[in-house]
This record gives C-alpha cells, sequence and structure tokens, in this order.
C-alpha cells in the first residue's frame, strides 16, 4: 500500500486557555470547529542577474503560516469560550500556546496570535458562528512522526 488516507476530522488541534502561560493542562481542544484552511506565505526575493541572461533568480527568504478556522458558538467549552472572549482584544492578550497533532502522528507548536473575525452571528435559524485566523508567531516547532 503506497499511503493512508485520513478523514480530516483526525487532525486535533489545541490552543493554551491561559495565555502564553498555558501549562500543559491548560492545553485544550476547542469544540465544534468545522473547517480548517492552513496557509503558507513565503517571502520571496527575486533578481535578475546578468549571469542569467535575463531569467529572474530567487530566493525564499521569509515564511508565516497562518490558520482559518470556521465553527460555531459553543458556550460553557473552555477553548471555545477563550478563543470568543479574544475579540476585543489586542496585542500580547491574543497570544497563546498552540499545537496541531497531524493525522500522521507529526506536531506543530509554538506561539500563535487568535484574531477572532466572526464572534456570533449567522441567519435566525442557524447555530451562532464563531470564526478566527491563528497565525504563529516566530518558527514554531516541528516533530516528525
Amino acid at each position: 500500500m503506497a499511503g493512508t488516507v485520513y478523514p480530516v476530522h483526525s487532525n486535533q488541534f489545541k490552543i493554551g486557555i491561559n495565555g502564553v502561560e498555558s501549562t500543559s493542562e491548560q492545553m485544550v481542544m476547542p469544540a465544534d470547529l468545522e473547517n480548517f484552511a492552513p496557509s503558507v506565505d513565503g517571502q520571496t526575493e527575486e533578481w535578475f542577474a546578468m549571469d542569467a541572461e535575463g531569467w529572474a533568480k530567487n530566493l525564499v527568504t521569509g515564511k508565516k503560516m497562518s490558520i482559518d478556522f470556521k465553527g460555531k458558538r459553543s458556550v460553557g467549552d473552555p477553548g471555545n469560550d477563550y478563543i470568543a472572549g479574544l475579540a476585543m482584544k489586542m496585542g500580547k492578550d491574543v497570544m497563546t500556546k498552540f499545537q496541531w497533532i497531524m493525522t500522521s502522528g507529526a506536531r506543530l507548536e509554538g506561539l500563535a496570535t487568535i484574531n477572532v473575525t466572526t464572534p456570533g452571528g449567522g441567519d435566525t435559524t442557524a447555530a451562532d458562528a464563531l470564526e478566527f485566523t491563528l497565525t504563529l508567531y516566530g518558527k514554531p516547532t516541528f516533530t516528525a512522526a
């Protein structure tokens, strides 16, 4: 067998509910997340050297990773309540510890900032929404499976 496919819900995300001071016991999976979309944004420098006869050369000189999450507002869940409570905060008040345990068993962890983009809302017959962007702060630690 060449590979194994896993359902998306096999990914686990844990956030610290006490900011950067979160202990391992305070790392929780927020309830009712429905969708995540990771994005890696690379900073590329480009130049046209004479020895390349007019063709461009380039080098990736920086990276930024963020993950957009969509879910439901689950009042009473510690992770969901913590994230929703960040909606009107800024600066270091929206920074916390983060872990992504991938379906392969690999881990990505580090500090992150959380920007709540939708603290609620939707149609009158819908469940209340919670949407946010988590952006890694600096270089994360990656541990292979």
